[in-house]
C-alpha cells in the first residue's frame, strides 16, 4: 500500500493522478512564461503572444480582429493561471503524502527510523523529477511537455528503489525489536509489526486517493480548455 501512495504521487507529478484515468488530450508542445510573453511551441508550431493579445505565429505578426485579441489574451492568462496552479497541486499533495507516510513511520517504527530518511530523500527525488516537467525560472516558468513521460519512467524507478530499502528497513528494525523484546516467535512479531503497518498505510491511501483522483480530473479539464483555446486561435490565423 506503501507502493500506492508514492506512486499516486509520481502520476501527480506527471500530471495524471491515478494510474486508471486517462486524459483525452496529452499536452505537444513546451510553454515558456515570463513578463513579456507567453511561447507555446512544439509539434503545433511557435505561437508568441504578450499581454496585450499581439501574437505572432511561425515568426509571422498577425493582424487580429477584436475577437481575435481577446481570444489570445485569455489564452496567455490561463496559461499564467493553470500551469503555477498544476505545479503548486502536484507538489502540495506531495508534501501532505510525505507528512502522512512519516507520521505512519513514526508511529509503527519510532522517529529514529531509518525510513525516516529513505522517505526524505525519495520526497527531494520526486520534486526534483516534477522541475522537469514544469520548471520554475527566475522570470517566471517553463513546462516541458516530453518530461511526463520522462518523469513517469525514471519517477517509478526511485520509487521502486524507495520501496525496497524501505521493505528492508521495516524488516531489519522490526526484527531488532523482537529479538531485544525476546518471545518464542520473533518471526511471528515481525509479521504481525508488518501487517500493522500496511493497515496504516492502506488507510491514509484511502484517505488521498479520492483527492488524487479529483486532481487529475482537474487537471485534465484545465489541459482541455487550454488545448481548446489555443486550437480555436490557431485556427483563426491560419
Amino acid at each position: 500500500m506503501i507502493r500506492k501512495v508514492l506512486t499516486g504521487v509520481l502520476l501527480c507529478a506527471a500530471m495524471q493522478a491515478h494510474a486508471d484515468y486517462q486524459c483525452s488530450v496529452t499536452p505537444k508542445d513546451d510553454v515558456v512564461i515570463n513578463p513579456q510573453q507567453v511561447q507555446v511551441v512544439g509539434e503545433n508550431g511557435n505561437l508568441v503572444i504578450n499581454p496585450a493579445g499581439d501574437v505572432q505565429f511561425n515568426g509571422k505578426q498577425h493582424t487580429l480582429s477584436a475577437a481575435q485579441r481577446q481570444l489570445a489574451v485569455s489564452y496567455q492568462q490561463s496559461l499564467r493561471s493553470d500551469l503555477p496552479w498544476i505545479n503548486n497541486g502536484a507538489l502540495s499533495r506531495v508534501d501532505k503524502s510525505r507528512v502522512a507516510l512519516d507520521n505512519i513511520i513514526t508511529q509503527q517504527m519510532g522517529a529514529s527510523s531509518n525510513m525516516h530518511g529513505r522517505l526524505t530523500k525519495l520526497d527531494k527525488q520526486l520534486k526534483e523529477q516534477m522541475s522537469r516537467i514544469i520548471e520554475q525560472r527566475q522570470d517566471g516558468l517553463t513546462f516541458h511537455y516530453k518530461g511526463i513521460d520522462q518523469v513517469r519512467a525514471d519517477g517509478q524507478q526511485l520509487i521502486n528503489q524507495a520501496m525496497g530499502g524501505i521493505l528492508q528497513d521495516s524488516i531489519n528494525e522490526m526484527g531488532a525489536r523482537a529479538v531485544l523484546k525476546g518471545g518464542s516467535n520473533p518471526l511471528q512479531s515481525v509479521l504481525g509489526n508488518l501487517g500493522g503497518m500496511q493497515t496504516a498505510i492502506q488507510d491514509e491511501w484511502k484517505n488521498q486517493q479520492q483527492d488524487f483522483e479529483q486532481f487529475g480530473r482537474d487537471v485534465c479539464q484545465r489541459v482541455v480548455s487550454l488545448e481548446d483555446q489555443r486550437t480555436k486561435l490557431v485556427s483563426g490565423l491560419k
